[in-house]
């Protein structure tokens, strides 16, 4: 769930002096501040997975980290997101300058797998994010739509709960969906053992 905080449009930059220190969450999306009021079961879906992506980490000796908060800017100038799940190499934190004063990550190859559990504001999940983390040329994006609240041109007809899982190829995302009784496929994590069962279970 999203609250609009203005219509007015700023930048990046001005975001970034503006963002308070009150603990809450707030993106910019379009030029437009708006503060991001998450729900029990999104958040425990978010837990859930960041538990569970540190456990491979760990497993596989991978150089990465789950950080508690961390805002991507995508290569347009008006727009930073919070992803509810961000996976970061911590081999390439070096390049992201704004990272040790401000959390921002700017690159693509810092992030090998960026998650969103949909809301009410799942147009942004499968439009903005999804055209901007391609961009950026982020390997892996999860789109968790635990409740079914996408167009049917997203997650098919009858519509049901998915994740859509979507991976790089040759600068392009291509697209598998995943639903009830199967097992998620990552690209980034071939070893991991979770189904889609799992994933909507933990919102209990």
């Amino acid at each position: 769930m999203v609250q609009s905080l203005t219509q007015r449009p700023i930048s990046f930059e001005a975001f970034l002096d503006w963002y308070p220190s009150d603990g809450r969450r707030y993106e910019l999306i379009e030029g437009g501040i708006v503060e991001v009021l998450p729900t029990g079961p999104r958040e425990d879906i978010g837990g859930f997975l960041s538990a569970e992506l540190n456990f491979e980490i760990r497993r596989s000796q991978k150089p990465y980290s789950i950080p508690r908060n961390c805002l991507i800017r995508p290569q347009v100038d008006n727009s930073g997101y919070i992803p509810d799940v961000v996976v970061l190499d911590r081999e390439r934190l070096p390049q992201e300058l704004l990272w040790p004063t401000a959390s921002v990550i700017q690159h693509g190859t810092t992030v090998p797998l960026v998650i969103e559990v949909v809301s009410t504001n799942w147009r942004d999940d499968y439009g903005h994010k999804f055209v901007e983390y391609e961009a950026m040329g982020i390997q892996e994006y999860w789109i968790v739509d635990f409740r079914a609240l996408g167009a049917v041109r997203h997650i098919g007809k009858p519509k049901q709960p998915t994740i859509t899982i979507c991976q790089i190829d040759e600068g392009e995302y291509q697209i598998q969906r995943f639903t009830a009784g199967e097992k998620l496929v990552s690209r980034m994590f071939p070893q991991l053992d979770l189904t889609a069962d799992a994933v909507f279970a933990a919102a209990g």
